[in-house]
């Protein structure tokens, strides 16, 4: 019972530092000079993807097997519950947002099977379209590594970290436009209207502290459910701490569809997402032998389905928030699968 109570606690904890931090990380792309975009896709994704990488970079230096694999698993599970829970999570809250704001006529029209439709929405989905591209081109190469063995593959991880580079480069290049209009203030100083640099510092490091300590906890007390629940560790591991650790950018796409910045909240997922596909993986790559079991194969099938799917919706104007939501059932695909992979090999 104490297992529950401190993962409702850890819950609460992430939402509630997501909250403040999304409202300090807003603040800081502003004073830095980069546009509400770039906010998403650099800012809020780094920050909230740094402590997944951090634990990815420990286990992958760990003497024993298991904490490769687990470093493996990080990696590709990662991605796959961005691409469904994630972007499903945000299609169900901008529904209810839309139902709340009485803007059921873009659920009702044909105004949604437009690109202007698609645009007013959901923002610029030619960016979207983009970046999940270049997503899904690095995703495929990391996973064909992982069925093949060679000498010099190690060596090819560096080339994950070098397309973040260009990636983030490119966003930085590219941010500069785009105007953030009237923010909030400031949490941690609410009475002024434009709040000072080191309030805003602190309050994006203490939540990012936060954040990192509660998904902790989230992650061990999901851990100990599992086994509590009749699932065995590995399964536990697959299913269920990919979420864990991604609950933050989750949360992060919730607060800013409530705030009715759906385009952010897209771009938090895809700037995670890249960072998912090329960090966590170059890590993995140098120093595991970065074999893929049948599960982790399935992981990154499923998760090429979902970017699949996404960029269908974008191709056919079909992108709304049923069709966006109903990306959740690919993780749903991929719970129902695993448990009869999980014993063939490669």
């Amino acid at each position: 019972m104490i297992h529950f109570l401190f993962l409702i606690i850890a819950a609460v904890l992430i939402y509630l530092s997501c909250e403040w931090f999304v409202n300090a990380v807003e603040w800081l792309g502003k004073r830095i000079k980069i546009g509400p975009m770039a906010v998403g896709t650099i800012l809020a994704a780094f920050g909230t993807a740094l402590p997944e990488s951090i634990i990815t970079l420990v286990a992958v230096l760990g003497n024993g097997a298991g904490q490769k694999d687990i470093g493996v698993g990080s990696a590709l599970g990662g991605p796959l519950v961005l691409a469904t829970i994630a972007y499903g999570i945000t299609g169900v809250a901008f529904y209810f947002y839309l139902r709340r704001h009485k803007a059921m006529h873009f659920l009702q029209e044909k105004l949604q099977y437009t690109e202007t439709g698609m645009h007013k929405y959901f923002g610029d989905t030619k960016k979207l379209v983009h970046d999940q591209k270049w997503f899904l081109s690095i995703f495929v190469f990391k996973v064909a590594l992982g069925l093949v063995a060679f000498s010099i593959k190690p060596w090819l991880g560096i080339l994950f970290f070098l397309a973040y580079v260009m990636y983030f480069w490119n966003e930085i290049r590219s941010g500069h436009g785009g105007e953030h209009g009237d923010l909030d203030p400031l949490l941690m100083q609410k009475h002024k209207k434009s709040p000072d640099n080191w309030a805003i510092a602190v309050q994006t490091l203490v939540t990012l502290l936060v954040i990192f300590f509660a998904s902790e906890l989230f992650v061990h007390q999901l851990e100990a459910i599992g086994p509590m629940i009749g699932l065995s560790a590995s399964l536990t591991a697959l299913l269920f701490s990919p979420v864990a650790t991604e609950l933050p950018e989750i949360m992060n796409t919730i607060i800013w569809v409530r705030q009715g910045k759906t385009s952010l909240a897209l771009a938090n997922i895809s700037g995670s997402m890249m960072i998912q596909a090329t960090i966590p993986s170059g890590l993995g790559i140098l120093f595991t032998s970065w074999m893929f079991t049948a599960p982790l194969l399935l992981s990154g099938i499923i998760t090429m389905i979902a970017i699949g799917y996404l960029l269908a919706l974008m191709h056919w104007k079909r992108l709304t928030p049923i069709t966006l939501g109903c990306a959740v059932l690919f993780y749903a695909l991929f719970a129902a699968l695993l448990p009869f992979v999980s014993s063939f090999s490669l």
